[in-house]
């Protein structure tokens, strides 16, 4: 695999106090194994040419030129190369920016051609400047991430989450993630904490330390929302939306809904649906 790599200190962040941290310009020629990593920073792939399939955690995805795929701190992935010609792509470690998807995901891939969007023109710009490293260029690099962050804003339709410099560690971003998929199970911090394999009171308090909230109270927030997604969108009673968000019983989740929201949930659902009815 022929690769050019480039590394930056935190000393050029960005206006929005976004570091670029890395970058390699690779081409896939067979002699490199394709071994699924994380990486603790936000990473931006961007296929040049060929096509192949990017792996991420246990799902597998095909990717071909201009594709961009935008991968989450601690999330396992890989590239494999397929036909010809090799794959040959671009790679950027963005450190203090997160992205927040849709469906609470933590990655997503798109189709620059598709979304008509000439992404290839910034990274190519930017490499630029790295093989030529004049005076200046990692301020002038630093000020193309900017540029290159708010195209994305443009073409993900997700919102941006701005993590501060203390990264969570990968046993709470994995409790984190697991929370927001399984919040309909009937979870306990004993529970989180066998999968995290840590001892439950210092789980509670690095997850604290870095989200702000405590993982149970995590999981009660995160099955408020999805309360509200069902009362706005469904017809399910009470009774059906506790279950399926992991409420232990009707009455629980009415004593949680009234506390977080300032009202019952069958009222809350009679405003939503007056807002959306026609006059």
């Amino acid at each position: 695999m022929s690769s050019q790599s480039f590394r930056f200190s935190p000393e050029h962040p960005t206006a929005q106090n976004i570091t670029l941290l890395n970058t390699s310009s690779s081409r896939y020629e067979g002699d490199w194994p394709s071994i699924p990593h994380s990486h603790a920073f936000t990473e931006l792939f961007y296929v040049r040419d060929g096509q192949g399939d990017f792996l991420i955690e246990d799902q597998i995805f095909p990717i071909s030129k201009d594709d961009l795929v935008i991968i989450n701190p601690h999330i396992n992935h890989t590239e494999i190369s397929k036909g010809s010609p090799p794959l040959s792509y671009f790679t950027v470690g963005v450190d203090g920016l997160c992205f927040s998807f849709n469906g609470h995901k933590e990655y997503r891939i798109f189709n620059c051609r598709e979304k008509k969007t000439d992404l290839l023109f910034y990274f190519n710009s930017l490499f630029q400047e790295l093989d030529r490293q004049s005076e200046g260029y990692e301020t002038i690099c630093s000020h193309m991430l900017d540029i290159l962050i708010l195209q994305l804003r443009r073409i993900t339709d997700s919102p941006f989450e701005l993590i501060t410099a203390q990264h969570p560690s990968k046993e709470c971003a994995h409790i984190k993630r697991y929370l927001d998929s399984n919040y309909g199970e009937n979870i306990t911090l004993d529970h989180l904490s066998e999968l995290s394999h840590l001892n439950k009171y210092y789980l509670s308090h690095e997850f604290t330390k870095y989200y702000g909230i405590s993982p149970i109270n995590y999981l009660n927030r995160k099955r408020i929302e999805v309360c509200k997604e069902l009362l706005e969108n469904t017809d399910y009673g009470i009774s059906d939306i506790a279950h399926l968000t992991g409420f232990s019983s009707q009455s629980y989740l009415s004593q949680s809904f009234r506390k977080s929201c300032g009202m019952t949930a069958g009222t809350y659902r009679k405003l939503k649906k007056k807002r959306k009815d026609p006059i």
